[in-house]
């Protein structure tokens, strides 16, 4: 016969699940949740454990598959999140975005700040989750103000998913970075609501009629003995008792750990009638009623952190668990054992006795032996389960307290330390002043007096906003370097990172920006430094090295840039960015053909990949084949609209055909996305002096040598087109700080000759052109032809003639 949903054996598969997927047992969790599925082959749960098992193995197409039917409903939010995941790999963008609204009251109130920590956590996304993958989804989609809109909402609620804020930084939003990272009401009073939980959870007393959770019997039925090993051992079937002690001590029959309470508590919805008070006073006089009347069977708790209950009455809002007030405790019970807890009246079974019970109940129930070997275990499994020295009746004389977390944290000492393995069944006795005569030796230290509750939560909550605080300055540090380099704003962000205390700018990651930041200023020997201490830290780092292949290609190391592509390629020969550092190699060796090849491999890789297209146009320009160079250029833009390599790229084709208008209003808008590249606004002054718009091609390199004083391209446009507008004294005043930074230039001193030439300086003009024919012989024609015409009054500047 088939399991009914929700029995015993499916909360066993979903528990496993958990464990499987916890220890990273992808394939144990991907068949265990297709059992679950024939099972519950109408569950939306068991379907959502399956995708998400099927999505984190890598199968997209069966994930997405199998959350569909869920998701298209809108009744689980598991299955909408795992398949809008999958649609956003599959690229059916509108589908995840249509799932991820239908199940919107599922996620839209949802927190789960400060919910996940090594023994809970939370197995559906909360609302600040879905935000961050609905912008993703509106980013493919190519709504960006859609995105930036669920992205900005996302940070709203969760300042630290840094996915979202690099969202907006990429996708050009004007972000004020200390509006976000900072400390608002909504965290406080979230760091405030899980400390109070935490605190309630410690101070609710335990439950002392039931050993800690057998993970092999069901929660469903506890009254009915499970067939397995461990239940015939606690029954003692077929085993000794000295193994039953054993076992016992190994599982740790104590009582149960806060954390785990928390489990219950927070993830699975705590019941709404658990006691919080201290039991009443226990009897001093013990009945021979309790001797036929053994404590139920030890019951399992839900132990997986990530397990989901079904049962009737609690609810899957964790908000609504943490708002939950306990309910007055019941009328106590007219017989009770010596530890003041409630007998029971379950089935009864030979030793299911509970932790709980004194050694003198269980000697009642088997006298001790002199002679017998059965006597001796009998007694030394009483002194293992027996009382502990009397705290449980010192409890109860005090039923006003609220606070039994102290008892919680000094069990440990109580049971390692003050069992007594003789035997005897008269050496512990109820009356404390038998047990501190008795048992003097050894006695734990005196216990510290219990602090105050409120005391210690409000220091807790103190610690966690200190915390906060500092994880919150931290991200907006790094968060306002990011936004610098997105905003192409590299010295802010080169001394933003820089600031960052050592331990964290001495991370790859840091370490990239900052060399990112070089790179966009055309400092490539900086930013090489810097990747080569990448490199050193995190040898099998694939992100940037495209970056950094390019970065070798501008210094012409041929032979770093080969070893750079051999070692990516070996890292893992189907990333992209080792394809590219292939192709920037064979492109430094001017074998373009093959370039070509291994540029168009890194996009096959990744459709996404913007750089690979823009390096396939640069290979076509150096072939000449604008037309297959614009194509490639464009599908950069369509990966990435702020790519401003690729309209750069647009604007160097269309003024390479001549068309002057057209290449201008690519150059803007490459300029536009990165303002401050003087290499962009020189090619925005060379296609207006091409128009015949030499002042406002002036102004462009006028602007470029404010950006980039040291460019050496800046400056030498900016003299001729000053030498053009008829200004010869300032073009030779440029020229002159130009060749301090250049002076093996030969075009600066030929161009120098020329202005002294016109300002009848005939010696320096002389000088000038000797230097000029010292350094590039090839030129001797042009030069020597210069030279000879300096005593003609009547020469003329050309300012067609062109030296480059």
């Amino acid at each position: 016969m088939a399991p009914t949903p929700h029995s015993p054996v499916t909360s066993q598969l979903r528990q496993l699940i958990y464990y499987h997927l916890d220890n990273n047992l992808l394939k144990n969790a991907l068949f265990l949740a297709s059992r679950l599925v024939a099972y519950e082959s109408r569950s939306s749960e068991a379907a959502y454990l399956l995708a998400y098992c099927q999505y984190q193995s890598g199968f997209l197409k069966a994930a997405w598959d199998t959350s569909r039917a869920a998701a298209v409903k809108g009744n689980h939010l598991g299955c909408a999140y795992v398949f809008a995941q999958s649609s956003l790999e599959l690229g059916r963008f509108l589908e995840g975005l249509t799932a991820l609204e239908k199940c919107k009251h599922l996620w839209q109130n949802r927190n789960s700040w400060g919910q996940h920590n090594e023994s809970r956590r939370q197995h559906l996304p909360d609302a600040a989750a879905v935000l961050c993958l609905k912008g993703k989804l509106w980013k493919a989609h190519k709504n960006v103000d859609q995105a930036v809109e669920c992205w900005a909402a996302s940070l709203k609620m969760n300042p630290l998913m840094w996915d979202a804020f690099t969202g907006l930084c990429d996708a050009g939003a004007k972000v004020a970075v200390p509006n976000i990272y900072h400390l608002n009401e909504e965290l406080v009073a979230a760091v405030h609501l899980n400390q109070q939980q935490s605190a309630k959870i410690e101070n609710a007393p335990t439950e002392k009629s039931h050993p800690p959770s057998d993970p092999f019997v069901s929660t469903q039925k506890p009254n009915k003995p499970q067939s397995n090993v461990l239940w015939e051992k606690l029954n003692g079937s077929k085993v000794s008792v000295n193994t039953i002690s054993t076992i016992l001590d190994e599982e740790g029959m104590g009582t149960p750990s806060t954390e785990a309470e928390i489990d219950e508590g927070v993830l699975q919805g705590a019941p709404t009638n658990q006691q919080n008070e201290p039991p009443a006073a226990p009897m001093r006089k013990t009945k021979s009623s309790t001797e036929s009347q053994p404590d139920p069977p030890p019951r399992w708790k839900p132990g997986s952190t990530r397990m989901r209950s079904k049962a009737k009455g609690v609810s899957d809002d964790t908000t609504t668990v943490l708002q939950d007030h306990p309910q007055p405790p019941p009328a106590a019970p007219s017989k009770r054992t010596v530890s003041g807890q409630p007998t029971s009246h379950a089935a009864p079974s030979s030793m299911a006795e509970g932790t709980r019970r004194s050694n003198r109940l269980l000697n009642t129930v088997r006298p001790p032996s002199a002679t017998s070997t059965a006597g001796s275990k009998i007694s030394s499994l009483a002194n293992t389960l027996g009382l502990r020295e009397g705290r449980d009746i010192k409890k109860a004389k005090a039923p006003v307290m609220k606070g039994r977390t102290a008892n919680a944290s000094t069990v440990g000492r109580v049971v390692s330390g003050n069992r007594t393995r003789t035997g005897s069944a008269d050496q512990m006795d109820v009356d404390g002043k038998e047990q501190r005569s008795t048992m003097n030796t050894s006695l734990p230290p005196p216990v510290p007096p219990i602090p105050n509750p409120k005391t210690r939560v409000t220091s807790a909550v103190d610690q966690e906003i200190g915390a906060l605080q500092q994880l919150l300055e931290l991200f907006g540090r790094i968060g306002s370097g990011q936004l610098s380099l997105t905003n192409y704003d590299c010295l802010t962000a080169i001394q933003i990172y820089n600031s960052l205390p050592s331990h964290h700018r001495e991370t790859p990651y840091i370490l990239s920006q900052i060399a990112k930041a070089y790179y966009e200023q055309a400092q490539y020997a900086e930013a090489e430094k810097f990747f080569i201490r990448v490199r050193q830290l995190a040898p099998t780092r694939l992100e940037d090295m495209e970056v950094y292949s390019t970065v070798l290609w501008h210094l012409k190391s041929e032979i770093e840039l080969a070893y750079l592509a051999h070692e990516l390629i070996e890292i893992d020969r189907l990333s992209p960015q080792a394809w590219c550092a292939i192709g920037n190699s064979f492109s430094l060796q001017r074998e373009h053909e093959q370039a070509l090849k291994c540029f168009k491999r890194s996009t096959q890789l990744d459709s996404q990949f913007a750089y690979g297209f823009t390096l396939q146009g640069h290979e076509y320009i150096a072939n000449e084949e604008f037309e297959k160079a614009l194509e490639a250029y464009r599908s950069a833009i369509a990966a990435d609209g702020r790519h401003y390599n690729a309209w750069y790229g647009l604007g160097k084709v269309y003024e390479k055909m001549g068309k002057w208008n057209i290449a201008e209003q690519h150059y803007r808008t490459a300029a536009k996305i990165n303002p401050t590249n003087a290499v962009l606004i020189c090619c925005i002054g060379l296609v207006l002096e091409k128009q015949k718009h030499a002042d406002k091609a002036l102004q462009m390199y006028t602007r470029a040598c404010s950006l980039a004083p040291q460019s050496a391209l800046s400056r030498f446009k900016k003299a001729r087109c000053l030498m053009s507008l008829g200004r010869p004294q300032e073009a030779l005043t440029e020229l002159e700080i130009l060749r301090d930074v250049v002076p093996d230039e030969a075009n600066v001193w030929f161009l120098m000759g020329r202005l002294y030439k016109i300002l009848k300086q005939k010696g320096n003009a002389v000088k000038a052109f000797t230097m000029a024919l010292n350094l590039d012989p090839k030129a001797a024609q042009y030069i020597k032809d210069a030279m000879e015409s300096l005593d003609d009054d009547e020469d003329e500047f050309d300012e067609d003639e062109d030296m480059e």
